[in-house]
């Protein structure tokens, strides 16, 4: 059987990063501790570095499941609105979820994010940020990548 992953190069890196950079929410699983099974829901998502960030409210289930385990993924990338779906460039990236710098990332988050204005300095929002160990790439039909959490960081130039 050929492994269908593909070596990692500049453009899965670049469609990595433009995926990161240019989501503004994603899918974000986490584990429910109560039950043992997975949980999925819509976050907010911006970036720092090579870094995701979520916005989320500690009455969430999703924030509950993070407090008792940090591990998580995010699912990146929409389709577009022709075509098959599976054809579209999505990303999932594995990590541990840590405190993210609120007051410092606030201009920035929302500047990508002014709807969220109405709420950003609630109480029980936090801004949490996905350290990742694990970058899933999928560039579109057989284009899969496994990238490093470095190959998120910004490049010179892009």
């Amino acid at each position: 059987m050929t492994d269908p992953i593909r070596p990692t190069d500049d453009d899965a890196r670049a469609l990595a990063r433009q995926l990161l950079t240019s989501a503004r929410f994603g899918a974000l699983a986490t584990h429910d501790p109560e039950t043992g099974l997975p949980h999925v829901a819509r976050v907010a998502v911006g970036h720092d570095g090579g870094d995701a960030l979520l916005l989320i409210s500690e009455l969430s289930l999703h924030t509950r499941h993070l407090g008792a385990s940090p591990g998580a993924a995010l699912l990146l990338g929409e389709p577009g609105d022709k075509g098959d779906p599976l054809t579209h460039p999505r990303m999932t990236i594995q990590g541990r979820c840590e405190e993210a710098d609120k007051a410092r990332l606030r201009d920035a988050w929302l500047s990508d994010h002014p709807k969220t204005a109405l709420y950003y300095d609630f109480a029980d929002f936090r801004l949490l940020r996905l350290v990742g160990e694990a970058v899933h790439l999928n560039g579109g039909f057989g284009k899969a990548y496994l990238l490093a959490p470095a190959d998120l960081a910004a490049r010179n130039g892009s």
